[in-house]
């Protein structure tokens, strides 16, 4: 009897990009938190890669189903299976540099995506609550007078990806008040962890400085070493997402460290922990610049602080040395 209960009060989620960073760390948040996780995969070819971010323990408890962002048939699909009370839609395109050569792929992916999810939830279920990830990509080079952005920084983005993301953030606005659809969208900043893909800058630097110091390549190359960025760990920013969906109305919020930093920053410190000269590996190669560089982010998370009392426990320091660390184990094993 007892089993019975449970089962009927057990909250259902659904986590579009389950596959990503931020989905596998959201995995793990909710099943703790005693959530039945649903999750959709777009098909890969080599079907192991698809949820390699997820510990095989983690993996049995959730349940799997196929469909695509611009497949709005399998999102219908999916939702009439699933019944969520809550959606997650991380689901996107999500390499800013890459997001200039794939203009068309990008913008359909996030913005066609997102667009086919929420018709899809009007018509299906109509009372789940959504998180849209929105991003700090959408305010471009705008920065307020006293050197952040926040949730009422004018957007002005720099790339496919931004714009895309823009018109996502709009269309969530739009059927939030439109259809009294509750819906929240987090304006995230440069999020990391050693699960970001290693063709990030951030986990690029680590990887590839761990592995100049065990002798297994000799040189980084690098694009915009002046580009600053407000870097926290996707950790701590999935638990801002699910406060969102827990909060009484449905709201926007900036989701941020308010501490920024730039890649050089970030090279130097990677570097000194390793005691190696940064200047002896590091070139910087044309290829990685952007064709119109964001130069310069941070947030104010004061009101997400304020409303929802979401507090980050990782520090920029804290964050890297725990990325360093990976790529020593993972290297020396």
């Amino acid at each position: 009897m007892d089993k019975k209960i449970s089962r009927k009060v057990m909250k259902r989620a659904l986590i579009t990009g389950i596959n990503g960073q931020d989905g596998s760390y959201l995995v793990e948040l909710l099943l703790e938190k005693g959530y039945e996780v649903w999750g959709i995969l777009k098909r890969n070819s080599v079907a192991e890669n698809q949820t390699s971010r997820i510990s095989n323990n983690l993996f049995k408890q959730l349940k799997l189903e196929y469909a695509d962002m611009l497949d709005m048939s399998s999102l219908i699909r999916v939702l009439q299976l699933c019944k969520p009370d809550e959606i997650y839609n991380l689901a996107a395109q999500s390499h800013v540099r890459i997001s200039f050569d794939q203009p068309i792929y990008t913008t359909h992916s996030i913005a066609t995506g997102t667009l086919n999810l929420l018709e899809s939830v009007r018509l299906i279920s109509p009372n789940s609550k959504i998180y849209q990830a929105s991003s700090s990509e959408m305010f471009g080079n705008n920065i307020d007078n006293d050197g952040f952005q926040r949730e009422t920084t004018p957007m002005n983005p720099v790339s496919p990806y931004g714009c895309a993301k823009v018109y996502g953030y709009n269309l969530c606005r739009n059927y939030r008040n439109a259809y009294d659809m509750f819906i929240a969208n987090g304006i995230l900043f440069n999020h990391e962890s050693p699960r970001r893909g290693s063709n990030f800058v951030t986990n690029k630097v680590v990887k590839e400085a761990v592995k100049i110091k065990l002798g297994l390549s000799n040189e980084l190359k690098l694009g915009n070493l002046e580009a600053s960025r407000d870097w926290g760990h996707a950790k701590d920013y999935v638990e801002a997402m699910w406060l969102m969906l827990q909060h009484d109305t449905p709201d926007d919020f900036v989701c941020s460290t308010g501490i920024s930093h730039t890649v050089k920053d970030l090279v130097e410190y990677v570097f000194n922990k390793l005691k190696l000269d940064w200047k002896r590996y590091v070139l910087q190669d044309s290829k990685y610049y952007r064709s119109e560089e964001l130069k310069f982010l941070k947030g104010d998370c004061s009101k997400i602080k304020n409303k929802l009392g979401w507090e980050p426990k990782y520090t920029f320091e804290s964050m890297i040395d725990e990325m360093i660390q990976y790529w020593i184990m993972k290297y020396e094993k």
